[in-house]
C-alpha cells in the first residue's frame, strides 16, 4: 500500500518534484481553455486567465482537497451569460455589475461553508445535475458553433441559435471553417495517433499551436475580402483573439449598482447554486480517482473556493470551482498534494505572460471548436445511453431538467428537475401525499450494535433525496474499521442518490478504515433495468436468466464449475491492481469460478469508471482474477498494440515500477523488482503469455489479472481463452 504524501510545508518539500511535473501538463491544458471558457462566457478573455491564477494561488492556500485543480470551468459559461444578459443597461458597465454578484456569491459560499453547510448538496438529485450540465453543454454549442463556423445568429433562444446554425451553414466562412474543421480533426484523434511526438502537448495546445500557421496563410491581420468557389468571405483581426500586452491592463473592477435590483440576486443565486453544486459534486468525484484514498473536507473546500472567488471578481476573474477535467490529468500525472495546484496556477501565469504575442495571432474559431467538442461531450448520445443504463426514470429527470433549463434558467430547471423527481417517486411510491411525507421524513431508521461488535443500519420507508441527510448521518455514526450491515428490506422506495451515496460510503470505510460494509435488502425489490444506482420499489419479481447468463451457466456447468449471477468479491480488492488504482470499479456481476481453493480462478463482469467529468465513461469488461496461495512480484504486462488502440485508458502511473526489457519486444513490461522477475518468469511462462493472445495482465503480489482482448464483455471463446491461459499458468506455478 502506498504511503500517503505529508501534508502542508512538509508536503510540499517532499513532493515538489511530482507536483511540479504535473503542473506542467495542467497548465498547458488551462491557458486554452481558460480563454475560450472567458470568450465563451461573453467576458473579456483574460477573465479566465485571472480566475485560473487566483485559483491556483489562493484557493491552495485554504481548501478542503487534496489533488484537485481549481480555475473556471464550462458551468460557469451559462451562469455569466445569463447574468449578462439581464443586467445589460447599454451604460458599458454589464460585465462590472456580473463581477459584483461574483464577488456576493463568493461571499455567501464563504458563510455556507463556515456554518458547515456544504453536506447539503447532497439533496441535489445526481440526473438532476447531469441535466443541468447538459443543458450547459448545449448553450455551450450553440453559441461557439456560429463562431466556429463564422456566422453570426442574432436570437437570444438557445433552440433558435442552434437551428440558425444549420440554416447559416452556407454561409459558413470556408477558411474559418478550415481552422476548425482542423482543431476538430485533432480533437476525434489525438489519442489514437501513436506517434510520440503529437504527445508532448496536451491536445487543446495542439489545436491552438496548429491554427496560427492557417493565420498567417489566410493573412487574418489585414482586413480584406478572399474568393472561395467564386464568393467573396471576409477575414480581419477581428477574427483573433484579442488581449492587453500585459495582464495588469486586464484588471476590471466590480460595480455593485445593480445590488438592490432583482437581476442581481438572481446571478448571484445562479452563480451560487450553480458553483457550489459543481464543486462539491467534483470534489466526491475526485475523492473516488485519488490513488492515495484521501477524503475532501467539503465545508472546508467551500469556503476556500469562497474566498477565491471574491478575490477574483474583485480583480476581474470568473467565478472559481474545482475542475475535473483538469483534475484528472493532474492525478494521472503523478501528482501527490495541493501545492500541484498552486504551481499550475504560478505557470499559467508565467505562459501567459511569455506566450501573450503568441496568443494574439490565435483565431477565436480555435478556441470556439475547443468549446464546441466539449459542449458536445456534456450532452452526446453516449451520455444519454449512459443516463439511460441507471433506469429510465434518470433519463425521464435527466431529460426534463435539460429542457426545462434551456426554455428558462438554470435556477428554474434546478427546482423544477427537483420536483419532477419528488412527483415521480411520489407516482411510483403509490401512497398519499401525507404518508409519502412520513415515510422520508419519519421512517423509523435506526442503527443498533449487535452482540459480536458489528452494526446494523436498518434503513425504512422511502429513502430518496429529502431523506438523504439523515441516511448520511446515521452511516456517519458507524465507527471507524467497524463491520456493518446496511438493510434494505424495510424501503418501499430507495432512489437513485440514496443509492449512489451508500456505495460511496461502502467504499470510502472500507478504503480508509479496514471495516466491511455488506448493503442487502433488495431481493424483492425491482427498478427499471439491473443497475445497481436505479430506482428500486418493492415488489416480488421472479427474474429469469438473460441469454448471455444462460450461456455462461452452462459453460460453467460444462466445467463443474459454479455461477452466480451477483458475485461476492469485493470490489475494493480491484483496486490493489495499479489499473484500477484511478478507475473505480463500480459493478460486477456474472461470475464462474473453479473449484480450486490453493489457485482459485474468477471470470467477472465487472464495470469501471474513466472519469473526465463528473458523469465519468463507463465500461463493461469481463477480467480473470487469479488468486495464488503465494507472493509473486507485482507487474504489468500489456501488449503494444493494445496500447496504440486505447492509448487514453492504459495510460496510467505506475508508482515506483521500472521497465522490465527482458521479455519479447511486443510487450511493454514494468515491474517492481527486476531480480524477482527474473527468477519468477520462466522461458516457458514468457511462451505462454507471448501465445496466449491476451492483451493485459497484472499482478497485486498475490493474484493475477487477466483482461479480455478488449474493453468489452468477453465472448464465449474468449472465457476459453481465459481458462486455457489460466490452467496453463497453474500448471506451469507448480513446476517451479
Amino acid at each position: 500500500m502506498e504511503i500517503t504524501p505529508k501534508k502542508g510545508f512538509q508536503g510540499l518539500v517532499e513532493n515538489w518534484q511530482s507536483d511540479l511535473i504535473a503542473a506542467v501538463s495542467v497548465a498547458l491544458i488551462a491557458l486554452p481553455l481558460s480563454l475560450g471558457i472567458a470568450l465563451a462566457a461573453g467576458a473579456p478573455p483574460m477573465a479566465g486567465i485571472i480566475s485560473a491564477v487566483v485559483g491556483g494561488f489562493i484557493t491552495t492556500l485554504y481548501r478542503g482537497g487534496h489533488i484537485a485543480v481549481n480555475g473556471p470551468a464550462k458551468g460557469v459559461i451559462a451562469v455569466i451569460l445569463g447574468g449578462i444578459a439581464i443586467m445589460e443597461d447599454g451604460s458599458g458597465q454589464t460585465f462590472n455589475y456580473v463581477l459584483a454578484a461574483v464577488v456576493v456569491s463568493g461571499a455567501i459560499q464563504v458563510v455556507l461553508g463556515l456554518l458547515k453547510l456544504g453536506r447539503f448538496a447532497d439533496i441535489f438529485h445526481s440526473s438532476v445535475i447531469h441535466g443541468l450540465l447538459a443543458a450547459i453543454g448545449i448553450i455551450i454549442f450553440a453559441k461557439q458553433i456560429h463562431v466556429s463556423l463564422g456566422t453570426h445568429s442574432e436570437s437570444h433562444s438557445i433552440v433558435e441559435n442552434l437551428i440558425d446554425a444549420v440554416r447559416f451553414l452556407p454561409h459558413a466562412n470556408p477558411f474559418v471553417v478550415i481552422i476548425s474543421g482542423v482543431g476538430l480533426l485533432l480533437l476525434l484523434f489525438h489519442s489514437k495517433i501513436s506517434y510520440k511526438f503529437f504527445h508532448l502537448l496536451p491536445t487543446p495546445m495542439w489545436v491552438i499551436a496548429l491554427s496560427i500557421p492557417f493565420v498567417y496563410f489566410f493573412n487574418f491581420f489585414e482586413k480584406h475580402d478572399m474568393s472561395f468557389f467564386g464568393h467573396a468571405f471576409s477575414v480581419g483581426p477581428e477574427l483573433l483573439l484579442d488581449i492587453p500586452d500585459s495582464i495588469l491592463e486586464s484588471i476590471m473592477y466590480p460595480n455593485f449598482g445593480k445590488i438592490d435590483t432583482i437581476e442581481f440576486w438572481t446571478t448571484v443565486m445562479s452563480i451560487l447554486m450553480i458553483t457550489s453544486i459543481e464543486s462539491l459534486a467534483i470534489a466526491k468525484a475526485i475523492d473516488k480517482i485519488d490513488p492515495y484514498k484521501r477524503k475532501t473536507n467539503l465545508n472546508k473546500d467551500l469556503t476556500g473556493i469562497g474566498l477565491s472567488t471574491m478575490v477574483a471578481g474583485f480583480l476581474g476573474g470568473l467565478p472559481i470551482i474545482a475542475v475535473i477535467i483538469r483534475s484528472t490529468v493532474n492525478v494521472h500525472n503523478g501528482a501527490k498534494t495541493k501545492w500541484s495546484n498552486m504551481y499550475q496556477g504560478l505557470l499559467l501565469l508565467i505562459f501567459i505572460v511569455v506566450l501573450s504575442p503568441i496568443m494574439q495571432r490565435v483565431p477565436l474559431c480555435a478556441f470556439a471548436i475547443l468549446l464546441v467538442y466539449t459542449g458536445f461531450k456534456l450532452a452526446s448520445p453516449t451520455v444519454f445511453k449512459q443516463v439511460y443504463s441507471h433506469g429510465v426514470e434518470q433519463l425521464i429527470f435527466f431529460t426534463g431538467t435539460m429542457v426545462l433549463t434551456l426554455y428558462t434558467n438554470l435556477l428554474v430547471g434546478l427546482f423544477g428537475g427537483l420536483l419532477l423527481v419528488l412527483v415521480s417517486h411520489l407516482l411510483l411510491a403509490k401512497v398519499s401525499i401525507s404518508r409519502f411525507f412520513r415515510m422520508i421524513f419519519n421512517p423509523g431508521s435506526n442503527l443498533l450494535m449487535k452482540p459480536d461488535g458489528t452494526y446494523e443500519l436498518k434503513i425504512r420507508g422511502i429513502a430518496n433525496f429529502l431523506g438523504i441527510l439523515s441516511i448520511n448521518k446515521l452511516t456517519a455514526q458507524i465507527p471507524h474499521g467497524a463491520n456493518a450491515t446496511i438493510d434494505l428490506s424495510e424501503t418501499h422506495l430507495v432512489g437513485f442518490t440514496v443509492l449512489e451515496d451508500l456505495h460511496d460510503f461502502q467504499k470510502i470505510h472500507q478504503q480508509n478504515t479496514g471495516g466491511k460494509v455488506q448493503i442487502k435488502g433488495l431481493d424483492s425489490h425491482i427498478s427499471s433495468t439491473n443497475h445497481k444506482l436505479a430506482t428500486k420499489i418493492q415488489i416480488d419479481p421472479v427474474e429469469p436468466l438473460t441469454r448471455r447468463q444462460s450461456k455462461l451457466k452452462e459453460m460453467a456447468d460444462s466445467y463443474g464449475w459454479n455461477f452466480q449471477t451477483e458475485p461476492v468479491e469485493d470490489l475494493e480488492y480491484f483496486q490493489s491492481f495499479n489499473f484500477f488504482k484511478t478507475r473505480p470499479i463500480e459493478a460486477e456481476s456474472n461470475c464462474i469460478s473453479d473449484l480450486d481453493k490453493d489457485m482459485h480462478l474468477e471470470l467477472i463482469d465487472v464495470t469501471f469508471e474513466e472519469g473526465s467529468d463528473i458523469l465519468p465513461e463507463e465500461y463493461d469488461t469481463t477480467v480473470g482474477l487469479l488468486k495464488l496461495p503465494f507472493n509473486i512480484p507485482k507487474f504489468t504486462i500489456e501488449k503494444k498494440d493494445f496500447l496504440e488502440r486505447v492509448l487514453h485508458l492504459s495510460e496510467h502511473k505506475d508508482i515506483d515500477y521500472s521497465l522490465y526489457t527482458n521479455f519479447p519486444k511486443d510487450y511493454i513490461v514494468k515491474v517492481d523488482n527486476v531480480e524477482a522477475m527474473d527468477n519468477f518468469l520462466t522461458e516457458k511462462l514468457k511462451v505462454l503469455i507471448e501465445i496466449s493472445g491476451l492483451h493485459h495482465l497484472e499482478s497485486n503480489g498475490e493474484a493475477i489479472l487477466i483482461f479480455s482482448n478488449n474493453f468489452q464483455l468477453a465472448q464465449i471463446q474468449e472465457y476459453a481463452k481465459m481458462i486455457q491461459f489460466a490452467e496453463n499458468f497453474k500448471s506451469m506455478i507448480k513446476e517451479k
